[in-house]
Parts: C-alpha cells; sequence; structure tokens
C-alpha cells in the first residue's frame, strides 16, 4: 500500500504557537515528534520508505526533509508550486504513484491530526482496503459529541466493512448535530483510501479541470488547475464513494478548545505546558516558557509565547482565526514567524531588536552552512559561544573557535559555516538601516534559494 501525506497547510489555528512559516504540523505539541512525524509513523505501518510520498510547498519543504531524517525514515517528498486545496495536491501524488504502479492502492493522511494508532485503526484501514475495487473511500469518524466544527456524513446502504455514502453535509448548528448524533451521522475525517486507477478515473469524469492538468509538467499542471477540495471536487460527485467507521480516537486540533480535550490534566481540570500557579484557577489550559499566575480565572486558555499572548474563555478559541486576520490586514509579520526562525541550514531566534541595530542567536546544523551572500545596508559580527565555526570574509576562509569573534563590514561577501559534528552556536550584531532579510543578496546557495 502506498500513503500520501498532506503536508503544505499553512493554517495558523493555534496561534501564537503556530505560524504560517511554522504551522502546527510541525510542532511537538505531545513529547518530542510533530504531528507530522506522527503521520509519517502511522503511514510506515502499511507502507515503505519508498511507497510514502508526502505533498508540501517550498516554504516548508525543508521543514520535512528535517523531521524526516530525525525519524530516519526517507520518503518521496513531493514540492507544489503554489497551494490548491487538496484535489490538486492527491492528484499530483496519485499520478505520480500511477506512473511507478499501476495497481497502487493509496492511503491519504493528513499531517495535522491526532489519532489513536491501535487496532481500530488497523481495522478501518484494512476495510477500507477491501472496498477499494469499487469505491473511493473516505474514513468517517464515530461521534462522540453533537460537534458543530465539523463536516458530517449520512451512511447509506450498508457494505462488507462500511457503508456506501448517502450524502456529504456541512458544518451543523447544536441542534442539528444533535439530531446527526442520535441518526448515526459520522464526522468527515478528511482520511482517504482509494486505488490509484479508480480515484484517476473518477476524477477524470467529475474534475476534468483537475485531471487534465496533470498531464503537463507540474508547473504548467499548478497554473492551470482550479483550487478545490476533494470533498467538493470529486466526493461530492461521485456514485463510488462510500465511508468506514472509524471508532477510535480522533481529533483535529483546530483550536485550543480541541486541544486542551486531549491534554493531561491535573485534579482540577488544568492543562498546563510550563509553570503555572493559582490559588483558585480550574480548567484553564495555560502554554508558556515562563511562570504564569491567576487569580479568580477559570475556562481560559492563556498561550504565551516570546512576542504574542492569546488570552481568551476556552470555550472561544476557534474565533483565533479573526486575530490573524487583522494581524495579516496590518502587514504584521508576526502571523507569519515566531521569534525563532527555522532555515534549511538550522535556525535563528531575534533576541532584540532597536533602532538600528539587531541581536540574533543563531544554531546552525552539522555540515551546514548559509548561503554565501552580502548586504549593503548593514555590518554584522559574530561571536561565537559553542563549537568551531569556519568563516568566509571577503577573500578569506578561516576557523572561529569558542570565545572568539569576527566583523563582517557591509558590502563584504561572507559565509558562516558549521563543519563539526555538533551545532554551533553563534550571537550575531546587526547594525545599519535596514536589518530585515530583504538586504540578503545570495551569491550561491546550497539550498537552491534565489541568487544574483
Amino acid at each position: 500500500m502506498y500513503t500520501i501525506i498532506l503536508a503544505g497547510g499553512f493554517g495558523t489555528r493555534l496561534f501564537p504557537l503556530s505560524r504560517s512559516s511554522y504551522p502546527k504540523q510541525f510542532i511537538p505539541l505531545f513529547g518530542d515528534l510533530s504531528l507530522f512525524q506522527k503521520a509519517v509513523l502511522r503511514a510506515a505501518r502499511f507502507s515503505k520508505p519508498n511507497e510514502i510520498f508526502v505533498v508540501t510547498n517550498d516554504t516548508h519543504k525543508f521543514l520535512v526533509e528535517d523531521q524526516l531524517d530525525q525519524i530516519n525514515i526517507p520518503c518521496n517528498v513531493l514540492e507544489e508550486p503554489c497551494g490548491k486545496n487538496t484535489l490538486p495536491a492527491i492528484t499530483y501524488a496519485s499520478v505520480k504513484i500511477y506512473e511507478k504502479d499501476k495497481a497502487a492502492v493509496i492511503l491519504v493522511l493528513s499531517s495535522d491530526q491526532l489519532l489513536e494508532e491501535g487496532d481500530a485503526y488497523t481495522s478501518a484501514v484494512k476495510a477500507a482496503k477491501k472496498l477499494t475495487n469499487e469505491y473511493v473511500v473516505t474514513f468517517g469518524i464515530v461521534p462522540t459529541t453533537p460537534h458543530t466544527g465539523y463536516g458530517y456524513i449520512k451512511p447509506g446502504d450498508e457494505l462488507e466493512g462500511g457503508y456506501k455514502v448517502s450524502s456529504f453535509v456541512e458544518k451543523p448548528d447544536k441542534h442539528t448535530a444533535e439530531i446527526y448524533l442520535k441518526e448515526g451521522y459520522l464526522w468527515n475525517a478528511g482520511i482517504f483510501c482509494f486505488s490509484a486507477y479508480m480515484f484517476l478515473e473518477e476524477c477524470g469524469k467529475y474534475a476534468p479541470e483537475v485531471f487534465d492538468a496533470f498531464s503537463y509538467d507540474v508547473l504548467k499542471a499548478y497554473e492551470l488547475t482550479p483550487k478545490i477540495s476533494i470533498d467538493y471536487g470529486l466526493l461530492e460527485k461521485t456514485s463510488k464513494v462510500a465511508v468506514v467507521p472509524f471508532s477510535g480516537a480522533w481529533n483535529d486540533l483546530g483550536s485550543f478548545e480541541a486541544l486542551y480535550a486531549v491534554s493531561g490534566k491535573d485534579k482540577v481540570g488544568n492543562a498546563v505546558s510550563g509553570e503555572y500557579i493559582t490559588p483558585d484557577g480550574k480548567n484553564n489550559l495555560i502554554i508558556s516558557e515562563r511562570l504564569v499566575s491567576t487569580i479568580g480565572i477559570s475556562d481560559t486558555a492563556v498561550i504565551d509565547t516570546a512576542d504574542v499572548l492569546v488570552v481568551c474563555p476556552t470555550n472561544q478559541t476557534q474565533k483565533i482565526g479573526a486575530i490573524t486576520e487583522l494581524l495579516r490586514q496590518n502587514n504584521d509579520g508576526r502571523v507569519v514567524t515566531h521569534t525563532t526562525v527555522h532555515r534549511p541550514w538550522g535556525r535563528y531566534t531575534t533576541i532584540l531588536k532597536c533602532g538600528t541595530y539587531l541581536v540574533k542567536r543563531l544554531i546552525l546544523n552539522p555540515h551546514n552552512r548559509i548561503s554565501l551572500q552580502y548586504h549593503n545596508h548593514r555590518s554584522e559580527h559574530w561571536v561565537v559561544v559553542s563549537g568551531v565555526a569556519e568563516v568566509t570574509n571577503g577573500e578569506n576562509t578561516f576557523l572561529v573557535k569558542t570565545g572568539e569573534s569576527t566583523f563582517v563590514p557591509s558590502g563584504t561577501i561572507h559565509r558562516l559555516a558549521n563543519p563539526g559534528d555538533s551545532p554551533l552556536e553563534v550571537i550575531e550584531v546587526q547594525n545599519g538601516g535596514i536589518l530585515t532579510e530583504d538586504d540578503i543578496i545570495r551569491c550561491e546557495d546550497d539550498f537552491h534559494r534565489k541568487t544574483v
């Protein structure tokens, strides 16, 4: 069995933990593994590494590759030129798989869901696989509450291991959701299973504008294909769609309320990541890297990061999208990046920014280097605090050891590299009139980013 993992989302529903450049699928919310890594390990239960295809974008490709390296599962990574929703992404990967194996059966997983991987999951996948000769199969979560944030599936005629889909219905109000619960409707999970041949055949019938686009190279395909989901573009049109119920625990973590629901709690219902002290607070979600203290506050989410603090009733956290929209309207970069920014070579954290100077902490991964570059409007001073740096500064290349430093004047071509087997840590002090990424002119780059 092949697996497609969709990992290109820019969602910020868990803002400020999640940002466009580092969305929730790559954050280790539970333990040391990210949701994306958990999805890859879930895929590996049924697929070999060379049978797993991850679909992502240019912004997140290096995050995908880095996190795959961490769990030592070398999957196929497909890069979308731009996001066009789920149907083009699934079609792109399905075409690649069909070219490789005409008899392929494909499982499609989202990279940002939490899913119990026990017997119920194994049974559901096996049941779905048996139906792929005749149906495109979707997975339906057996509801536990009359949730108003999910779409629902109405099961029809019974099949072996599942049901024909009678209809897909939009997110309901509370009263309608209660009726759906009593009538045996299922939550639409966004997990699918099908034969590559049948999926592409049905796509050609009901979404020809998508199917035909992928007869061209990927750049032309994404220029031609419309932006459309698999639900609207295909599943709601074809009669060859079935649903397999999944009774295990599942959560799409679409809000902090959902995150609270699956988090461990103390005896008065507080879910805490970090330090929290209160004489009376109950049923709070507290996430912070520093001590949080409250008085007289319950049923509240306090999400504290280095540059943004969000406080709201836990049952109102689905409205956080309104905050991110206001930030976008104001062209506020905090909706895109955190104070810590991940790069293909490692990461940097902004420590202090004030007027014409900026202080950063750089972490270069072993045997990585930044681009060969220069700046027109700023100088840089590098202080090595851990490891040994290989520095190119103008025409000279030399080593800078722990406790030593070097100065790079404005306009000078330079590069910082880590030749060692351990991370390199450097404090960078920038001085100048422009301190943004716009003042980076790359001459050469190991990661195929734009150069002059």
